[in-house]
């Protein structure tokens, strides 16, 4: 029997400790990412036909039939690793197995097991966790004999699926279900209040070192060579009865320096989703290495979609002796995103911790600002005193006339001026109109949309 699953709002983050937990493992490439996504109907998880694309744990809520849980994806699980990375993934693994309730234990069904194979199950034995063998890539019946000798692992129960596919999908919601707990009662679908942080920049900046710092554990991986993070990561987080979503991302190149294909183009457009569906985007940046062009490139993605903005110069604590680059970097983040001069700066070490309770400050004032709404009758009465002191340019002669202006929606604050001539409005006036905005009612720390919209004119 198949139970049809409902879609969860993106804003949800997966909520550790509330919902049980479902881990998928499995070796590299044997098609994690591709059942993840498919049983959370999303595509949040990198697929790329590549081992070792997925490093992180990626979490997320989902839903069979009326009983929640979150699913975790997680790195390819190696036996014998022979690298830092890999060692990395094995211990984001471990933890992973740890949390779980569940394991799906994925497997190629057109391949032998590996001595790998029959090493994890081991592992899996010695855990005391119940799971399911879920023996992946068997396209048609015709390929159901030949995946025979994955039986020789002793795994029960077991099932054949296509993740690419969706074949045998409903036998495996199936399994999951009669594993799963009931979903008590009192878990909350909506969750308005959560703010969601995207931690954006270049690689190797410390983006997940500060989450890590912030969470108080090795969520993420992290190691020195840039590029380590590839999916953009949530991570559920709470202070002083505050609570985020950190979405930790991949570091974001120089649009030339990306290949048109493979898992680094996929983690960029990973990120800038991200960026897409967070409320408030932290640009962290390397105080040391200096605010660079890119980094200006990176906070206008943020800036283009109307987020809120808050910047970390991290790595501040290896320049603390050193007043004189202290002052040129501040001087360098000033020149550099001049464009945005209400997003606010903080200097914080992910490395030490320092600066990181005044970066939660500012992220919450961000927010704040963000959801902020103004009374209808205020905002028409600048109106009238911007019309009064600086009047809309001429059009033809004739002065384009401000009819009434509301605000239309917050996240971001959005603006709807109903005007005579909107095309005859010149970008400085229409900036000049957001500047007094900003002076009378703040805003500070979040990006504001204003259009201008023609009023239809009476038959």
């Amino acid at each position: 029997m198949s139970r049809r699953r409902k879609k969860r709002p993106l804003t949800m983050p997966a909520r550790v400790g509330q919902l049980p937990i479902v881990a998928v493992l499995g070796r590299p490439n044997v098609g994690k990412s591709t059942l993840f996504n498919r049983l959370t109907d999303r595509r949040n998880a990198i697929v790329e036909d590549t081992p070792g694309v997925t490093r992180d744990r990626l979490y997320l809520d989902t839903d069979i039939g009326d009983k929640r849980f979150t699913l975790v994806d997680m790195g390819g699980f190696e036996a014998s690793p022979d690298g830092a990375v890999e060692e990395g993934v094995n211990r984001q693994c471990l933890i992973g197995l740890e949390q779980a309730e569940l394991v799906l234990f994925v497997v190629d069904g057109r391949t032998p097991p590996t001595n790998g194979d029959h090493d994890t199950v081991k592992l899996l034995r010695q855990s005391g966790r119940p799971c399911i063998l879920v023996i992946n890539k068997v396209d048609g019946p015709s390929q159901e004999a030949a995946a025979g000798e994955v039986f020789s692992l002793g795994l029960e129960p077991w099932v054949m699926v296509s993740a690419l596919h969706g074949r045998g999908f409903g036998d495996l919601e199936d399994l999951i279900y009669e594993r799963l707990p009931e979903t008590p009662a009192d878990v909350d679908d909506e969750e308005e209040h959560v703010c969601r942080v995207a931690i954006i920049g270049r690689p190797n900046a410390g983006k997940s070192s500060l989450v890590n710092r912030l969470l108080g554990e090795d969520r993420l991986l992290t190691l020195a060579e840039p590029g380590t993070t590839r999916d953009a990561v949530d991570s559920y987080f709470s202070r002083e009865g505050r609570q985020y979503v950190l979405v930790d991302t991949a570091g974001i190149r120089r649009k030339r320096s990306v290949p048109l294909r493979g898992a680094e183009k996929l983690a960029v457009v990973s990120a800038i989703r991200a960026i897409e569906r967070c409320h408030v985007a932290v640009l962290l940046t390397d105080a040391r290495a200096g605010v660079a062009e890119q980094d200006a490139k990176v906070l206008g993605l943020a800036t283009e979609r109307n987020r809120a903005v808050v910047i970390g110069l991290n790595k501040w604590d290896l320049m603390k002796r050193d007043a004189e680059a202290q002052a040129e970097v501040i001087e360098r983040t000033k020149d550099t995103f001049t464009f945005a001069p209400w997003a606010r700066w903080v200097k914080v070490s992910a490395l030490t911790g320092a600066g990181l309770s005044q970066l939660l400050d500012q992220i919450d004032r961000a927010f704040v600002e963000f959801c902020k709404r103004v009374p209808t009758g205020e905002l028409n009465r600048l109106f009238d005193d911007i019309i009064e002191h600086h009047p809309p340019p001429l059009r033809k002669g004739r002065p384009v006339k401000l009819y009434y202006a509301t605000q239309a929606s917050v996240r971001p604050p959005t603006f709807i001026v109903q005007t005579s001539y909107p095309e005859a409005l010149h970008f400085s006036y229409k900036r000049y109109v957001q500047n007094q905005i900003r002076k009378v009612f703040g805003f500070e720390g979040t990006a504001i949309r204003l259009i201008f919209r023609q009023r239809k004119r009476r038959e």
